[in-house]
C-alpha cells in the first residue's frame, strides 16, 4: 500500500469539496472508476509503470491491489477503461524529448530545405527543435528506427489483484491515445498507416483474444493514401477521442473542433454535426458530450478544451496573452446548425499557481458522464472545478478543489477526473497524486 500523504492544510484551496484521502501515486493520464475499483493509467515514468488498480471500497483508505509494468521502454499506457472484467489500456509512443523530436524531424527538414534552398545543417535543425546539436544523432536514429508497438492491450481483471494479459492489438503510427468502450465495441483513437493524425477505428470486442476491426471514420483530408489532401498543417485536425451515447459518438477533434457521428449502422459511421471554433480560439477541442436530458426544450452539448503545452521557448513566447483552454456549451437541437451558447473560464486570480512555469493552467478534461447538470472538470493548475450548466447560457462554478503541487514541482497539474455511483470524485495529477474527494452542494 502506498503511504498516505501528510497534507499542509494551509496549502489546500477548496470550496464545498472535502478531501477524503490521498495517495502518492505516480503521475497519471486517466482515472476510470467502475464499481468499487479505480483504474489509473500512468504518464511515462522511469519505472515503466503502466496501470494501477485500486480498491476504493473505503474511500478514506484506498488500497493498491496491483500494478502492470511495461516491458517496452518506448511505450506508455496512460489511459485505461474497464467494462465488466475486461480492461483495455493504450499503447502509445513515448513523447520524450527524443521521441517527440523524431516525429517532428522529417517534416521540419523538408520545410527548411524548401525555405533555404539547401539541406539544413544539424545546428539549424537543433535550433528549431530546441535541442542540443549533440542530440541530433539520437533523434536521427529514433526517426529511422520508427515505432512498431502502437495499439491497445486487453486484460482479464476478474481478479483485480492479478490482471491477466489477453492480447495486444497493433494499430499504426505512434499508436492509440484516448478511447471509449462498451460491452461489444471499442472506439479507438489511433494513428493508422495511410492517414495523417488520429482517426477512429471501431473494433468488435466480443472475442477479446481477437479484436476485429469493424469500421473507420476520419475527417476529409486525413486519408492521404486515398488521395485526400489536408487543408491544414501537420496533425492539427485529428480525432482526440469519441464517446458513445446511444447511437451517436461525440468527438473532440483537436483544432478541427467537434463532431457528432451516427453509428446506428456500426459499419458505416456518418458525420451528422460539426462545429469548429478554431480560429480564433487557440486551444484544441479535447472532449465533447451531450447533456443527457433536454434543458428548456433544447438539446445541449458540452465541450472542454485542452490547454496545449509549448514544446520550446519560441512557442512559449508566442502563447503569452492568449486565452486559456475553457469549457463550452452548445445548442445541438438542430444538428445541421450547431450554435455556441457560452464559455466558462477560470480566472488566473483563482489559483496561486496560474503562472507557474512550465506547467499549464487552463482546462483539460471532465468526467465523461452526467447524472444532473454538474460537470466535474480537471483544470491543470486550477485543480478540480465543478460547474453547473443548468443555465447553458451562463455556466456557474459551484465548487472547487486545488491540490498542492507534487514534490519538486511548481504547480499542480490536475489531469483527469471521474465519479463513482456514490457521487465521490477521483482526481489525478500529471506529476503525482491520487485524490478521493466529496462534493456537497451548498
Amino acid at each position: 500500500m502506498l503511504p498516505m500523504d501528510t497534507m499542509n492544510p494551509a496549502a489546500q484551496l477548496s470550496s464545498n469539496v472535502t478531501r477524503l484521502s490521498h495517495l502518492d501515486l505516480p503521475g497519471a493520464g486517466q482515472v476510470c472508476v467502475e464499481g468499487r475499483f479505480a483504474y489509473v493509467g500512468h504518464i511515462p515514468n522511469k519505472q515503466n509503470l503502466g496501470t494501477s488498480i485500486l480498491d476504493v471500497s473505503d474511500p478514506r483508505n484506498p488500497k493498491l491491489l496491483s500494478q502492470i509494468f511495461l516491458d517496452d521502454p518506448e511505450s506508455h499506457s496512460h489511459k485505461a477503461r474497464v467494462i465488466g472484467d475486461l480492461m483495455i489500456v493504450n499503447s502509445e509512443r513515448n513523447m520524450t524529448a527524443i521521441g517527440r523530436k523524431a516525429e517532428q524531424l522529417p517534416p521540419l527538414r523538408a520545410r527548411l530545405t524548401a525555405a533555404l534552398g539547401r539541406a539544413p545543417t544539424d545546428a539549424e535543425l537543433a535550433a528549431k527543435l530546441g535541442i542540443q546539436v549533440s542530440d541530433i544523432a539520437m533523434v536521427e536514429a529514433a526517426a529511422k528506427q520508427g515505432y512498431h508497438n502502437g495499439g491497445f492491450k486487453l486484460y482479464d481483471v476478474a481478479d483485480r489483484a492479478k490482471p491477466k494479459f489477453i492480447a495486444h492489438q497493433k494499430t499504426g503510427g505512434i499508436g492509440v491515445h484516448r478511447f471509449d468502450m462498451d460491452a461489444d465495441y471499442a472506439y479507438i483513437s489511433t494513428e493508422m498507416e495511410g492517414y495523417v493524425g488520429n482517426i477512429l477505428v471501431i473494433y468488435d470486442l466480443r472475442n477479446p483474444a481477437q479484436p476485429e476491426e469493424v469500421s473507420r471514420w476520419w475527417m476529409p483530408g486525413q486519408h492521404l493514401a486515398g488521395g485526400e489532401q489536408p487543408a491544414w498543417v501537420g496533425k492539427r485536425h485529428r480525432l482526440h477521442h469519441a464517446l458513445r451515447y446511444g447511437d451517436e459518438l461525440w468527438a473532440g477533434c483537436w483544432h478541427a473542433g467537434i463532431r457528432v457521428i451516427d453509428v446506428s449502422d456500426i459499419r458505416k459511421p456518418t458525420t451528422v454535426a460539426s462545429y469548429n471554433y478554431h480560429p480564433p480560439f487557440p486551444e484544441p477541442s479535447h472532449t465533447f458530450m451531450p447533456v443527457p436530458f433536454p434543458i428548456e426544450g433544447k438539446r445541449i452539448g458540452v465541450a472542454i478544451d485542452e490547454e496545449d503545452h509549448a514544446h520550446d521557448a519560441e512557442e512559449m513566447a508566442r502563447r503569452k496573452g492568449r486565452p486559456h483552454g475553457c469549457l463550452w456549451t452548445f445548442d445541438m437541437t438542430d444538428m445541421a446548425n450547431v450554435q455556441p451558447l457560452a464559455m466558462f473560464e477560470v480566472s488566473e486570480l483563482d489559483s496561486p499557481w496560474s503562472r507557474a512555469a512550465p506547467g499549464r493552467f487552463g482546462a483539460h478534461q471532465f468526467a465523461e458522464f452526467m447524472t444532473d447538470t454538474l460537470l466535474y472538470c480537471a483544470w491543470f493548475a486550477g485543480g478540480l472545478r465543478i460547474v453547473d450548466v443548468a443555465d447553458p447560457m451562463a455556466p456557474q462554478e459551484v465548487g472547487h478543489f486545488i491540490p498542492e503541487p507534487a514534490p519538486g514541482k511548481a504547480a499542480p497539474q490536475s489531469n483527469d477526473v471521474d465519479l463513482d455511483d456514490r457521487g465521490l470524485v477521483y482526481l489525478v495529477d500529471r506529476y503525482a497524486g491520487f485524490d478521493v474527494l466529496e462534493f456537497k452542494r451548498p
